[in-house]
C-alpha cells in the first residue's frame, strides 16, 4: 500500500502543475481573445444586424429588414457602378502586378553585389505605396503641369496639357499603374519561391534541349504555383478592397468613373450617416470576396502543384 501511494503523489503534482501551466497560457492569450471577440466577432455580429436596420448614429436603429439591400441591388445606380470600377480594376491590375512581380523577381534572382540595395529599393513602395503622400504625389506626376507631361514634352517635342488623373479615358489607368508600383511584397515572396527550385532541373532541361521560354513554362511556374496561388489570393482580396487612391488621387472623379466601392462605402457611411445602408454594403462585398477566395481555392486543383502531389 505504501508504494502505491507513493507512487500515485508525483501524478497529482505533475497534474497540478500542467494545469498551471495552461492556466499561464491562457492568460497569456487572453489579450488576443479578447481582441478578437471584441474588435472582430461582436462587430461582425453588429454590423450583421445593422444591416438590416435604418441607422445613422444619433438615433437608435430601426428594423426595417431587407430594404436596404432591396434598394442598394434595385434602386442605387452609384452602388453598381463602383462596383463594375472595382472589379475592373481588380481583374486587370491582379494580374499586372503579379506580372510585374514575378519579372523583377527573376531579374533579382541572379546574384551580384548590389542585389541586396536593389531588392530594398524595389520593396520600399510596398510599404509606403498605400499611404496619403504617395497618393498625393501621384496626383501631383499626373497633373496637366506635373512631370508625365513635363517629360513627354520635352523629349518629344509636344505640347500635352492633359491631366490624365481626371481624363475619362485615362484615370482608371493612372489608379492601376499606382496599384503596379507597390508590386515589393509580391515579388519578395516569388523570390523566396525561386530560390527553391532545385537548380539540377534547369540544368536537365539544358540537356534535353529546353530553350528559356520552355524552362519557364515547363519548370519555373509549375514549381512556382503555390507561390503564385497565394499571391493571387492575397492580391484579389487586398484590390477588391482598394480606397486610398480612388479617395486622395482622383476622389472618385471624372462622372464616378474612378469611385471604389470601398470608397463609396466610407461616403455612404461617414459622409451621408447611412450606417445601416454602409453595412449592408460591407456584407456585400464581404461575400463577393469570399465567392471569388472560394472560386480560386476550387480551381487551384487544376494548376497548382504541390511537391509529392500530383
Amino acid at each position: 500500500m505504501k508504494d502505491k501511494t507513493a507512487l500515485a503523489k508525483p501524478k497529482r503534482r505533475l497534474s497540478k502543475t500542467v494545469m498551471w501551466e495552461n492556466i499561464y497560457g491562457y492568460m497569456f492569450i487572453m489579450p488576443f481573445i479578447i481582441g478578437l471577440l471584441v474588435f472582430t466577432v461582436f462587430s461582425f455580429g453588429a454590423s450583421l444586424y445593422l444591416s438590416f436596420t435604418r441607422y445613422n448614429i444619433f438615433t437608435p436603429p430601426e428594423w426595417i429588414g431587407l430594404t436596404n439591400y432591396r434598394n442598394m441591388f434595385f434602386n442605387d445606380t452609384r452602388f453598381w457602378q463602383s462596383f463594375r470600377n472595382t472589379v475592373f480594376f481588380t481583374f486587370v491590375s491582379t494580374p499586372l502586378r503579379l506580372a510585374v512581380a514575378l519579372g523583377v523577381a527573376m531579374l533579382m534572382l541572379r546574384a551580384g553585389r548590389a542585389t541586396y540595395v536593389y531588392r530594398l529599393v524595389y520593396y520600399l513602395p510596398s510599404i509606403m505605396g498605400g499611404s496619403i503622400a504617395v497618393a498625393v504625389m501621384w496626383r501631383r506626376i499626373f497633373s496637366s503641369e506635373g512631370a508625365i507631361n513635363a517629360v513627354l514634352n520635352n523629349a518629344f517635342g509636344l505640347n500635352i496639357t492633359r491631366n490624365w488623373v481626371f481624363d475619362p479615358q485615362t484615370a482608371m489607368w493612372t489608379l492601376i499603374l499606382l496599384s503596379l508600383w507597390q508590386f515589393g511584397g509580391a515579388m519578395l515572396i516569388f523570390l523566396a519561391g525561386l530560390k527553391q527550385v532545385p537548380a539540377s532541373y534547369y540544368e536537365a532541361a539544358v540537356v534535353d534541349g529546353a530553350n528559356g521560354w520552355q524552362k519557364f513554362y515547363k519548370i519555373t511556374i509549375p514549381l512556382l504555383s503555390p507561390v503564385i496561388f497565394f499571391n493571387l489570393i492575397m492580391g484579389l482580396i487586398g484590390a477588391m478592397q482598394a480606397f486610398t487612391s480612388s479617395f486622395v488621387v482622383t476622389g472618385g472623379r471624372p462622372m464616378g468613373m474612378t469611385r471604389f466601392y470601398a470608397m463609396y462605402l466610407y461616403e455612404t457611411a461617414f459622409e451621408f450617416g447611412q450606417m445601416g445602408y454602409a453595412s449592408a454594403m460591407a456584407w456585400f462585398i464581404f461575400v463577393v470576396i469570399a465567392i471569388l477566395t472560394a472560386i480560386v481555392f476550387k480551381s487551384s486543383g487544376g494548376w497548382v502543384f504541390y511537391e509529392g502531389g500530383k
